[in-house]
């Protein structure tokens, strides 16, 4: 597999608190890729080193987190005002609006009559549909509300469009199911909410994917989420795989939504999680650099590729299940698709359960993989916070029948 470790003792880096603002002053900087974590070599360079945060582990996942709700699974109603008065004059855009969908965004390029804009501006709205938009009060020029299709647009102004969503039938069906699923938060403000994602659970609706999705999930309880973004990720920031469970951060706000995707494009946010990997990992801590790209063998699969996009994980064994399996803390750096799953396979020690990249397990239907800390800053207030998600019934009945067996006390492992 051509490993190599690197022994090397755990400390603070020297330059832990260079380059960090004033909200985040507790907070280590995470090492980038270019801060020497060199690739030489498409095969996994596994690095003999501790794992940065250790609160990933399974004591993490017993007690809920300050602020865990579980959301009941009734719609909510929002409180807006319908009956107000329609006027042709100018008013200032309200903070919520009856136009589920889209929001488009663009320059006038010339003066003209606000319907005929939206409708070029728009090529999938008719006229007669960009007119009935102005009219409904979804058309904001300069950031009023113009209800008028006759209003002359001047060249330079910006234009938003609320553009309805359209949903077919498979899609309202979902919308309907997901209502009766619960939706755990663990932490919401007006900008961002924090859940408690399920296994089993498909985050956004793709190719191949029928049925509920955690955005139907999400949009049944926030139906103002429609309007953000992309119409079949509305509100979506990252990803977690369908049968991972976990801790997931979810915008309310387009705003939001750029600011969290900004972090996780610059890696300043902490990704902790718990896995049950089979086998015992040698050395018990270390880094795992490979790069990432589609299996040439099979394209539904991600393998280690020599000109794949770089991934980092780090990992640090918390408990020993004989030589049967191992309880992991594993810190990515990057965020690539399958990129543990894929990493632990790669050295020899697949996820425990895991159908794709190991082989399924008679003691978890599922990957025994779980998100258990988020970290990153709040689009809101700007302060840095971490939220953990205990860990689901069926990986804490894995980890008490294999430490029942081997006789391992909880917490055994250092």
């Amino acid at each position: 597999m051509g490993l190599a470790a690197r022994r090397a003792p755990l400390r603070p880096r020297a330059d832990a608190r260079a380059g960090r603002n004033g909200r985040q002053p507790h907070r280590s900087r995470l090492p980038r890729h270019r801060d020497g974590l060199h690739r030489s070599h498409p095969l996994p360079c596994l690095q003999h080193r501790g794992l940065g945060d250790r609160g990933g582990g399974r004591g993490a996942g017993r007690a809920q987190p300050d602020g865990y709700r579980e959301r009941a699974p009734i719609r909510r109603t929002g409180s807006r005002d319908r009956g107000a008065t329609v006027s042709d004059h100018a008013r200032p855009a309200p903070d919520t609006d009856p136009h589920p969908g889209a929001v488009r965004r663009f320059v006038a390029s010339r003066a003209e009559r606000l319907d005929r804009l939206v409708a070029t501006e728009v090529p999938e709205l008719s006229r007669a549909q960009a007119r009935r938009l102005v009219e409904e009060g979804a058309v904001r020029v300069s950031g009023v509300v113009r209800r008028l299709p006759a209003y002359g647009a001047r060249e330079g102004e910006p234009v938003e469009v609320d553009v309805p969503v359209l949903q077919d039938p498979l899609e309202r069906e979902a919308d309907r199911l997901a209502e009766e699923i619960p939706l755990a938060v663990l932490y919401e403000d007006e900008e961002t909410l924090v859940i408690d994602k399920p296994a089993g659970l498909v985050v956004h609706p793709r190719d191949g994917v029928m049925g509920v999705t955690l955005v139907n999930v999400v949009r049944a309880r926030y139906p103002e989420v429609r309007r953000i973004g992309d119409g079949n990720r509305p509100g979506v920031v990252h990803r977690l795989d369908r049968d991972t469970s976990g801790v997931m951060a979810y915008a309310k706000s387009l705003a939001a939504q750029e600011a969290l995707k900004a972090q996780w494009k610059a890696r300043e946010t902490l990704k902790l999680y718990v896995a049950v990997a089979e086998g015992v990992l040698d050395p018990p801590a270390g880094i795992i650099d490979a790069p990432i790209g589609i299996d040439p063998a099979d394209p539904s699969r991600r393998a280690v590729v020599e000109r794949g996009a770089s991934a980092v994980s780090e990992y640090h064994v918390r408990e020993r299940y004989g030589r049967e399996a191992s309880l992991l803390s594993v810190r990515i750096r990057t965020g690539r698709t399958h990129q543990i799953r894929v990493h632990l396979s790669a050295v020899g020690h697949p996820i425990l359960g895991d159908q794709l990249y190991g082989s399924p397990s008679p003691l978890i239907g599922r990957q025994a993989l779980h998100a258990s800390r988020l970290g990153f800053i709040l689009p809101s207030t700007g302060e840095w916070r971490e939220f953990e998600a205990p860990l689901p019934e069926d990986m804490r009945q894995l980890i008490d029948g294999m430490q029942r067996r081997h006789g391992v006390s909880a917490g055994a492992a250092g």
